[in-house]
């Protein structure tokens, strides 16, 4: 057996192995999957063992259908011998224009309470100015190095944290929203690494589930001397993303409780 012909096999391999991930990720049998695309499911346990190669049509129907994110699914066209089908923009590329821009009136409209864009690492991309009077009225964030990352800040004893009334609550609802706003609700191994950064931390480790509250949102509560103000976060994401970048953004706006 010639190198190329091992290569062809060890591709093969790892695409079965990545379609049988997803799979399982979704709790859908062979049969599930042949019953929600119309393939066979002979021809999807042939596909997950190496013993076929899906077309590119036939990799993305089985992909959308298991919701897996865009990102991933170029990786499992490169598993195929496939070029990537989805670019992964920069912030300012000109075919990002028609999102920055709707971003940036989203910003602007949210004064004056703070607004900020991340990745799906929680990195801070970009905010209004409310965010950064808000957030820099707690801490020197000139100190801290871009891209910032929000969770690290709220987590961080040299952060905000001190400022957080409520810092146990919001810690482990943090946490829980990790896994649940992960891009195709996965945590993938960048995750899974600020994760365990997080649980560093002094007091994460021993975080316990609060006792249920009656409220409809969890707010969190920031102390400045004699002030305390209140806030919950809606998020909000691009709809029908056909980009990698556009897809992983999320804009979180924070409003005040009254």
């Amino acid at each position: 057996m010639n190198s190329s012909t091992q290569m062809m096999q060890q591709s093969e391999q790892e695409l079965g192995d990545l379609l049988r991930y997803w799979r399982r990720q979704r709790g859908k049998s062979q049969l599930d999957l042949s019953l929600d695309t119309g393939v066979s499911q002979r021809h999807i346990s042939f596909v997950e063992s190496g013993r076929s190669v899906p077309s590119r049509e036939l990799l993305l129907s089985l992909a959308k259908t298991l919701d897996v994110p865009l990102r991933e699914q170029n990786v499992l066209l490169l598993a195929s011998g496939y070029a990537p089908v989805y670019l992964e923009s920069t912030w300012d590329a000109p075919e990002m224009a028609v999102v920055t821009r709707v971003i940036d009136l989203m910003l602007r409209q949210h004064e004056p309470h703070p607004a900020i864009v991340m990745d799906r690492y929680w990195n801070v991309l970009k905010t209004n100015e409310a965010s950064a009077r808000f957030f820099g009225s707690f801490v020197n964030l000139s100190e801290r190095p871009k891209p910032r990352n929000l969770l690290d800040l709220m987590f961080d004893p040299d952060g905000i944290r001190p400022f957080i009334e409520n810092w146990d609550e919001v810690a482990l609802g943090l946490l829980q929203r990790v896994y649940r706003e992960a891009v195709g609700h996965v945590t993938d191994a960048r995750t899974i690494e600020l994760l365990g950064h997080l649980r560093k931390y002094p007091g994460v480790e021993e975080l316990s589930v609060p006792r249920k509250s009656e409220a409809p949102v969890l707010p969190i509560t920031f102390v400045r001397g004699s002030e305390r103000i209140s806030y919950f976060s809606m998020i909000s994401t691009v709809g029908l993303p056909q980009d990698i970048t556009a897809q992983e953004l999320r804009i979180e706006s924070m409003f005040p409780v009254e």
